[in-house]
C-alpha cells in the first residue's frame, strides 16, 4: 500500500504536476518512512482532494512527487462528530486516535464537570493542538481524504447549544434505549457524546436531554471513556451503510 501524506498545497495540483513535500512531511517521508525514488505515494489536502503519484526525488528537506491522477472525494454525509470528555492519562487521546481511524468528521473536546483533566488558560490551546496532531497522524495511517477538525475545548453550556442543530446521542450505560435501536434517518449531522471516567453528571445529562439529546447505551456492560466513542462510531458507520 502506498504511503499517505497530508499537504494543503495538494488542493491546487492536477495530474502531471509535481508536488513538493516540505517541512515535517518531507522529514517524515525521507527520514522516518525512508521512501525511495519511484515509490508510489498518495497525498491529500485534508479537504477531499486525493492525489496518486510517485516520488521523483527524495531529500531530507524536500520530496518531489509526480502526480499521476487526481480525484475529489465529497465530504461524508451525514457528518459525524464526537464530543469526547477530557480524561486523565491518555484515555481521551486513545479515543481520539481510534475515532479518527474509524471515520469521525469532527472532534469536540469537552470539559465535563467530572473531568479530572482541566484545560484552562494556555493549556486549552496546547491540548487542542495535541489532539489535532493525533488526528493528523491517525488520518494518514487510515488513508483518509478528509481530515477531521478539532475545535477548541467546550464547556457543558456550549455543548448543550449543539443539541438543537445535531442528532445528539449521549452514551449513558443506564439509558433504556440501545444505540442500535435509534433511528438515524434524515439526520444532517450526528453528535456522539462521551463522558469522563466518572460518567456524565446528572445535571449535565438533564440539560442535554432538555435540549433534545437522546441518552443511549451500547449494551449491558460499561465501557471505558477510551473505547465507548469508537465503539459507538463503529455501530453508527454500519447503520449508515458506510461499512
Amino acid at each position: 500500500m502506498a504511503l499517505h501524506f497530508i499537504d494543503p498545497a495538494a488542493g491546487d495540483v492536477a495530474a502531471g504536476d509535481v508536488l513538493a513535500l516540505t517541512g515535517a512531511e518531507a522529514h517524515h517521508a525521507a527520514n522516518v518512512r525512508r521512501v525511495r525514488v519511484g515509490e508510489a505515494v498518495t497525498v491529500t489536502d485534508g479537504r477531499g482532494v486525493w492525489l496518486d503519484g510517485a516520488c521523483e526525488s527524495v531529500a531530507a528537506r524536500e520530496v518531489l512527487v509526480r502526480i499521476a491522477g487526481r480525484r475529489d472525494e465529497p465530504a461524508p454525509a451525514p457528518r459525524i462528530a464526537l464530543a469526547q470528555a477530557l480524561a486523565k492519562g491518555d484515555r481521551d487521546e486513545l479515543a481520539v486516535q481510534a475515532a479518527t481511524e474509524l471515520g469521525v468528521d469532527e472532534i469536540v473536546p469537552w470539559q465535563a464537570a467530572r473531568s479530572v483533566s482541566r484545560w484552562e488558560g494556555p493549556k486549552a490551546e496546547k491540548g487542542r493542538a495535541r489532539w489535532a496532531t493525533i488526528v493528523r497522524e491517525a488520518a494518514k495511517q487510515a488513508h483518509r481524504a478528509w481530515l477531521p477538525e478539532v475545535v477548541p475545548v467546550e464547556t457543558t453550556t456550549e455543548l448543550v447549544r449543539r443539541a438543537s442543530s445535531s442528532r445528539m446521542l449521549v452514551l449513558d450505560p443506564t439509558a433504556e434505549v440501545r444505540l442500535s435501536a435509534v433511528g438515524l434517518e434524515g439526520a444532517a449531522s450526528i453528535l456522539l457524546v462521551v463522558g469522563p471516567e466518572g460518567g456524565i453528571a446528572p445535571d449535565e445529562l438533564e440539560r442535554l436531554v432538555g435540549e433534545g439529546a437522546t441518552p443511549v447505551r451500547l449494551g449491558d456492560t460499561v465501557l471505558r471513556t477510551s473505547t465507548a466513542g469508537p465503539a459507538a462510531l463503529a455501530l453508527v458507520n454500519a447503520r449508515l451503510g458506510r461499512w
